[in-house]
């Protein structure tokens, strides 16, 4: 997605909906410019809906079997901010050399660092409650080829 938006642009980042799409989350996706999913979406349905709410970039995850027409890696320009999207942080590989963000998944966990001035971010995961973890995604604001800010998102707690 490359346009000239004089005004930020708010890409959401989620990971390991695992078939679930919270309606919490769906508002978000809502209020975004675009997204990236960092695999483990595991339905078709639920690829659907993404597709419905927002410009959507979606990776395979470990657990996508039936969307195998999806790819383990993708790289995207959103608001002139260069993005790898993997599934698992281990597959980014020599590619990122090129990237100013590398957006991965897979361990359920938010984590959110910046390795040799590349941002490294696992939104975490959005579908069910899994290893007593929260559920949770982030928004990433851009302008201009520079990252404004990433927002951590905590989904309600007392859901799934």
């Amino acid at each position: 997605m490359q346009n000239n938006y004089l005004h930020p642009i708010r890409i959401a980042v989620l990971a390991d909906t695992h078939n679930v799409l919270l309606p919490d989350v769906q508002a978000i996706l809502k209020s975004c410019d675009a997204a990236i999913h960092a695999g483990d979406v595991t339905g078709e349905q639920v690829m659907d809906e993404l597709r419905r709410l927002t410009n959507i970039y979606v990776v395979r995850g470990n657990n996508d079997r039936d969307l195998g027409y999806l790819k383990k890696t993708l790289r995207c320009t959103i608001g002139g901010v260069s993005f790898l999207a993997v599934h698992d942080r281990r597959d980014a590989g020599p590619q990122i050399s090129e990237v100013q963000a590398v957006i991965y998944g897979h361990t359920h966990r938010y984590a959110h660092d910046v390795i040799d001035g590349r941002v490294w971010l696992n939104p975490g995961s959005c579908g069910r409650r899994r290893f007593g973890g929260e559920l949770t995604m982030a928004v990433i604001t851009v302008l201009e080829g520079k990252i404004l800010g990433i927002e951590k998102l905590t989904i309600g707690k007392d859901r799934v």
